[in-house]
């Protein structure tokens, strides 16, 4: 794919979601590392349900490290590997507390250092708190930069680098969430809706669906 092309998708992406941001409810960038660590082979949906409840009584890091395992675990049972969550939430509470004066830190290697927190979660943490323009690629990314030609790669991290290096630098700020909406809602994993895509005639899919 050209420099043109992609210049013109982002484009096009950014006019069809003029608000790009994370589905993620946060009122905090605390809220927002807690709800991305729990967010891990999990929806937004049920993140955004268990944290709805978490966060009306401990949205700090010693008010859920007050909670303990078993209350912190009452929120979030119905997120998938709760279990092992909870503690890394309670890991990650703790170093805040205890290394970073209860403040989120703002590098890479501080937060991929929390207990919980990979390169992923750490991209979008930079990127949505702090402004940083990186891109994490999750499902949604990883599925479109190999579809429609943007970032072909075998490995997440190959598909990052070649992002970083060929999208475009007015729309690198925007662009990890650009896709992750586009992926979540036009181009779906089964069924891409190729008749509903703002991009379909730049796109280099070679199995485009059509039907109702």
């Amino acid at each position: 794919m050209n420099a043109k092309h992609r210049f013109e998708i982002f484009k096009r992406l950014s006019i069809a979601i003029p608000n790009p941001t994370t589905e993620l409810k946060h009122n905090s960038t605390f809220e927002l590392l807690i709800a991305v660590i729990l967010s891990a082979q999990a929806t937004d949906k049920s993140v955004n349900i268990a944290t709805e409840r978490l966060f009306a009584v401990a949205n700090t890091p010693e008010s859920i490290l007050a909670l303990g395992l078993h209350g912190l675990e009452e929120y979030i049972r119905t997120i998938g590997l709760y279990h092992s969550k909870a503690k890394n939430v309670l890991a990650t509470c703790q170093m805040l507390i205890s290394h970073h004066q209860s403040q989120v830190p703002n590098t890479r290697k501080a937060l991929e250092a929390l207990p919980g927190v990979g390169r992923k979660t750490a991209n979008v943490i930079l990127n949505t708190a702090f402004g940083e323009p990186t891109i994490a690629v999750d499902t949604h990314l990883f599925r479109l930069g190999n579809r429609i030609k943007l970032a072909t790669g075998k490995t997440v991290l190959e598909v990052e680098m070649k992002y970083l290096k060929t999208i475009p630098a007015e729309f690198i700020k925007d662009a990890h969430h650009l896709l992750i909406l586009h992926g979540r809602y036009i181009c779906t994993a089964r069924r891409p809706k190729c008749a509903e895509c703002c991009i379909e005639d730049l796109c280099e899919y070679t199995a485009k669906e059509y039907a109702n």
